[in-house]
């Protein structure tokens, strides 16, 4: 079952490999979407796929890359939208 989620990663998270790190898990795990960095320091982050995907990806980015330091996830899950085929930096 596909799902979507929109996931907005805070901490120490600009400038230490955070959307490089999860394009390529986002990629691995086959799933479509984006990430982004937000003016406020954030990271914003859309994936689309098998919700097992999903949910692993999700795994991954509330430990995040090691120079990174998670410290809030925040999840919202969406209806799919089926218009994307590939994960990107943005």
């Amino acid at each position: 079952m596909n799902v979507r989620a929109h996931i907005i990663v805070r901490g120490m998270v600009q400038g230490v490999g955070f959307r490089w790190f999860t394009a390529r898990e986002a990629q691995k795990l086959g799933l479509a979407g984006f990430v982004r960095n937000l003016a406020e320091g954030s990271v914003e982050v859309e994936a689309e796929g098998e919700r097992g995907a999903v949910e692993g990806l999700i795994a991954l980015l509330k430990v995040g890359p090691r120079a990174a330091d998670v410290r809030d996830v925040h999840i919202t899950w969406q209806q799919p939208l089926m218009e994307r085929m590939r994960f990107e930096i943005r």
